[in-house]
């Protein structure tokens, strides 16, 4: 069957919360709200008052991991610093959710690639996740959508160099390239097993640039704005916001899609589908 994603080229607060109560699913109990912190120095991320409408409404709790790459959130000292700078903890209940270890071994028995994942073990205090992520593209990866918040934005700071390494944190850059995207899709199935379907996911294709908001010296915007969109399927929205991108008339996509191709990104939603928790059929609805 196919999924529904809903869409609107309206780019507010307002509207991301209109296009959640659109996809119809409420989410239970305590809600994890995964937002992408941003690297110090970065210039492209969704700031937190972007968001401020939608957390409230869910009433939920921000939550966020440490990176595992030097820089201002690769510790939970000087992460919690740049959650409080970028003002995410002066507006939102916030919880680092590796701030402490023992990680959170999650089995992936169906993994092509990996067949454990490591979060933070906070997670265990949520029973479902609001996915906010920032559209763009990304240096390994392609570009950064719902899938890569799903893998790499819950793994706890090994759990990303676990990713990345394809199953060997000790090859975090060196590891095959298709099979660093292979272990994105197993993880991020892991992550939604996890939560027995319980997440929605709303992307925003703002600020696009062709590096990643983990980046501190980024490119600025290549190509126009081009809108919101939400779902419950997570390789569905990805794979919409891919055709959006291609379908678009602005000159500068051709920059965002030469780090797209070039990094293979497709190949990460072609390992999720393999898998087989969505899909990349799906009726695009427009919302005025």
């Amino acid at each position: 069957m196919k999924a529904t994603v809903y869409f609107s080229r309206t780019i507010t607060p307002e509207k991301v919360l209109e296009l959640y109560q659109r996809v119809g699913k409420e989410l239970p109990g305590n809600v994890a709200v995964k937002v992408h912190s941003g690297e110090k120095g970065n210039q492209n991320f969704l700031r937190p008052d972007f968001w401020k409408d939608i957390v409230d409404h869910v009433g939920g709790t921000v939550v966020e991991c440490n990176t595992a790459y030097s820089g201002a959130r690769n510790t939970t000292a000087r992460h919690r610093g740049l959650l409080e700078e970028h003002g995410w903890s002066r507006t939102f209940p916030v919880d680092l959710l590796d701030a402490e270890g023992p990680d959170l071994e999650l089995p992936i028995p169906g993994g092509r690639v990996i067949q454990k994942n490591f979060v933070g073990k906070d997670i265990v205090n949520y029973d479902s996740m609001l996915v906010l992520s920032h559209f763009k593209g990304h240096p390994m990866g392609g570009f950064g959508g719902a899938l890569k918040q799903l893998s790499i934005g819950v793994g706890s700071s090994y759990g990303k160099a676990y990713i990345h390494g394809a199953g060997d944190p000790a090859q975090l850059w060196t590891a095959d390239h298709n099979a660093f995207l292979e272990a994105m899709a197993d993880a991020a199935g892991s992550v939604i097993d996890y939560f027995g379907g319980n997440l929605v996911y709303i992307n925003v294709m703002k600020n696009m640039s062709v590096d990643c908001d983990c980046c501190a010296v980024a490119e600025d915007p290549c190509m126009a704005d081009i809108g919101i969109l939400a779902s419950t399927d997570p390789i569905a929205i990805d794979q919409a916001c891919l055709d959006l991108v291609y379908a678009s008339t602005d000159p500068g996509k051709s920059h965002l899609l030469e780090r797209i191709e070039s990094r293979n990104g497709v190949h990460t939603i072609e390992a999720a589908a393999a898998l087989g928790y969505g899909t990349r059929e799906y009726d695009l609805v427009e919302v005025e």
